[in-house]
């Protein structure tokens, strides 16, 4: 039975994302703030990287967010025997017509759920690069375009499991944001427990807003206002990354657009139009500790990317 589309959505921006979250709620139970982060990273225009132990739910919320906002949903499996072909699509010589023809991969759809992205080969891996950086694809020496919507979804174990392969850097820098699920409260996962009695929330909800919801949705956030005081905050951030000790490779200026499109997807998602300092650090971790490289000996000693973005937020000035 499909929820029927709520009356809240599409007259206003901040009514879409209440709709969306309230509906991906009744599935994933506990997680508000990892629903708003992942509704921040979608409505700007980013991509998501998941990293928690199996079983958390993880893949259901990828699922629940393409079923509430009605859109084309893939999932890839990545495992070691994974091709890049097997992602982008193949060109298949007809010898009838004596011409090739495109057979599009699961990368031409809206959400895609990257599976386990680190149990492939770097290579497998690399084949997202051009799709999550540019929004199409390069075959044959043509290009073909992504969908305006297309939003990656990658999940992936803790390095330490086994047959897992680090992602590159060029792969992580790619993520707007990076985080976890984690593990609920034993209350909430008798609730789960009690959902799924008889049948998956899942099968119970249906679309609550629809694609052009979505485009309206993100032409608001880049109409969120952001001071030049604010922008200067998130370069000084970011600058403090690659000047602290024990870090080979600091946040990128990739990882400054997308720390200030997020934090104007937080302001209009608390239905403002203007971003606050709140809004900057709320994100600050999530945006920036995946892209930090550590020395070895820094890693070894303990210090940890997370640590560096946490001294950075209470050493860099706030502006008022």
């Amino acid at each position: 039975m499909s929820a029927a589309k709520p009356e809240t959505a599409g007259r206003s921006p901040q009514a879409i994302f209440s709709a969306i979250s309230s509906n991906i709620e009744r599935v994933i139970r506990g997680q508000p703030e990892a629903i708003r982060r992942l509704l921040a990273t979608f409505a700007a225009g980013g991509h998501v990287l998941l990293e928690d132990v199996p079983g958390t739910g993880k893949t259901t919320l990828a699922k629940a967010l393409a079923v509430s906002i009605d859109a084309a949903f893939q999932r890839i499996q990545f495992t070691p025997d994974l091709l890049p072909a097997d992602i982008l699509g193949v060109s298949i010589f007809h010898q009838k017509e004596q011409d090739f023809e495109f057979h599009p991969g699961p990368v031409f759809t809206n959400i895609l759920l990257a599976d386990e992205i680190n149990r492939a080969s770097p290579r497998t891996q690399s084949a997202l690069l051009e799709a999550m950086g540019e929004g199409q694809v390069s075959l044959d020496r043509v290009r073909h375009p992504l969908d305006d919507h297309f939003f990656v979804v990658a999940t992936q174990n803790p390095i330490e499991f086994q047959g897992t392969y680090p992602l590159p850097e060029a792969q992580m820098d790619r993520f707007a944001m990076r985080f976890s699920l984690g593990y609920v409260t034993p209350e909430e996962e008798v609730s789960i427990l009690s959902d799924q009695a008889t049948n998956h929330p899942l099968n119970s909800i249906g679309p609550c807003v629809d694609l052009a919801d979505v485009g309206l949705l993100k032409d608001s956030v880049r109409r969120v206002r952001i001071s030049e005081e604010l922008k200067r905050y998130i370069v000084d951030l970011i600058g403090a990354t690659r000047r602290a000790e024990g870090i080979r490779i600091g946040a990128s200026p990739r990882a400054s657009l997308a720390f200030m499109k997020c934090a104007q997807a937080l302001a209009l998602f608390d239905d403002r139009d203007f971003v606050t300092p709140e809004d900057v650090q709320e994100i600050a971790v999530p945006v920036i500790a995946h892209r930090v490289v550590m020395e070895p000996q820094a890693r070894f000693s303990g210090l940890s990317a997370e640590r560096v973005v946490e001294d950075a937020l209470r050493v860099v000035p706030v502006p008022t």
